[in-house]
């Protein structure tokens, strides 16, 4: 939790973004893990953190944009919740903290919330992604379960969106401590990475990571010789020698503040020469959009540079043939680099994504493309100082991909298949970095993990 001045100050300039009525924040609550009594680990909803910082379940929040009245809605703890849990702070207390002193019982928010509907006043809320919360806006509001995102709010949205799109340095600080526990995680992954060890084991090590320095893994961890598949959670595989490991993985802190980074490793500790081939191009890709992005220029930009420099370093080794610039304008590199460059970091990995991509990273500036590969580019929009995302490009080899593409003939005026047909069991590499986006340019966050050829190999052989 900040110092209260901070949460003050984000829910006035979220008033003064508001044009009327009320805003409501409906916190998460404890969901049940396979029995009541047995539940989830708990996660605040990352707005109501932002606007009010209390990380705990089953508050509400509502902020009268006319009058400028805030309220936290809750119930304060019973005696048989201090026998199970102890004696915790009351919710009027962190409310003080946070600079709100009008603290109601959760039953009051219906009488609250009925009161401005028969006044027809508009009541604001953002997009829900939990059923319970749906079922509470339902209960509340009375907007059916299955319409509760079709009404949520789109001003709030693009007011939440303008004000958590800017990171202060406290945040950047905060991240930046992140990046700096995902560097531990993924140099223990690095020097794990030997024949005969599991996945599963390297995914637990780096987990223990994030607990030994206060923090939580930020999403489920990428940990896979299945590289090309772009988001895989299973463990199960014994490394080999030969294959790459490809982790993606980062911290989140007590504060909610994220990390994400990815690096590949040979298993065994030395990348063979097809492997080190590939891995230069995607960390030249890495690094050209590293040394060229700054504010006021659209990341769609940054995204193309890099498709470009992963073409150029293919046709540089067989895979794709004619000129570049035609291969990429067609998408002919979206068969080996299938995703964005990148995206929004913060409170969540994806930042602010469950309001729907296309109000975080597009605006009436720039629209979201419908080319294959370019229409998975989460961040589109142009950078503004204090924007911090993330630098991710990759070359996968994925077969089942591979032979749709070549029984169609597609775009085999610019595709090898007969070269593509000898990299089928490669899998994937993927290098991604956290930056800020400065006055004048970028600055990648945290202490710098391996990811130069000589830099990896080292750090294997620790």
């Amino acid at each position: 939790m900040f110092k209260k001045e901070i949460y003050i100050k984000r829910r006035k300039n979220l008033r003064e973004k508001m044009s009327s009525g009320l805003l409501l924040f409906l916190g998460n609550q404890d969901v049940a893990f396979n029995y009541p009594a047995n539940i989830y680990p708990f996660r605040q909803d990352s707005s109501f953190v932002y606007f009010f910082g209390i990380d705990q379940p089953g508050l509400a929040a509502v902020i009268d944009v006319e009058s400028g009245e805030e309220i936290i809605f809750g119930n304060e703890l019973t005696i048989d919740d201090i026998i199970w849990m102890g004696k915790l702070p009351t919710i009027k207390d962190l409310s003080e903290k946070v600079g709100i002193s009008n603290v109601l019982p959760s039953s009051e928010l219906s009488v609250i919330l009925s009161t401005a509907i028969k006044l027809n006043r508009k009541i604001h809320y953002l997009p829900p992604y939990r059923g319970e919360i749906k079922h509470q806006i339902e209960n509340l509001i009375g907007i059916k379960y299955d319409l509760t995102r079709d009404y949520a709010s789109i001003e709030l949205i693009k007011a939440v969106v303008s004000l958590r799109s800017i990171k202060d340095a406290l945040e950047v600080a905060e991240i930046e401590k992140m990046v700096d526990v995902a560097y531990k995680m993924h140099t223990t992954a690095m020097k794990l990475a030997k024949p005969g060890v599991k996945e599963q084991q390297i995914t637990g090590a780096i987990t223990g990571v994030t607990w030994e320095h206060e923090g939580f893994l930020s999403f489920p961890a990428i940990v896979t010789v299945n590289g090309q598949t772009l988001h895989n959670n299973y463990y199960g595989n014994t490394l080999k020698e030969g294959q790459l490991l490809v982790c993606d993985s980062g911290a989140e802190a007590y504060s909610k503040y994220c990390s994400d980074i990815t690096r590949t490793t040979p298993v065994g500790g030395k990348f063979n020469e097809r492997q080190k081939e590939i891995y230069e191009i995607v960390l030249k890709a890495n690094l050209a959009v590293i040394d060229n992005v700054k504010p006021d220029i659209f990341y769609k930009d940054m995204h193309i540079l890099s498709a470009k420099t992963i073409a150029q370093g293919l046709k540089d080794v067989g895979i794709i043939k004619g000129n570049v610039d035609d291969a990429v304008a067609a998408g002919a590199h979206a068969l080996f680099y299938p995703h964005g460059l990148g995206h929004m970091l913060g409170l969540d990995v994806h930042d602010m994504e469950g309001f729907g991509e296309n109000y975080v990273g597009y605006d009436k500036e720039i629209q979201r493309a419908t080319q294959f590969g370019l229409a998975f580019l989460r961040l589109g929009r142009r950078l503004k100082p204090g924007f911090v995302i993330t630098v991710e490009p990759g070359i996968y080899f994925i077969p089942e991909l591979i032979d749709i593409w070549k029984s169609e003939n597609k775009l085999s005026e610019f595709i090898n298949y007969d070269k593509v047909e000898t990299y089928k069991d490669f899998g994937g590499i993927r290098i991604e970095d956290d930056i800020l986006i400065t006055e004048t340019g970028a600055r990648v966050l945290g202490k710098p993990i391996p990811k130069t050829v000589a830099d990896v190999e080292k750090m294997c052989a620790e």
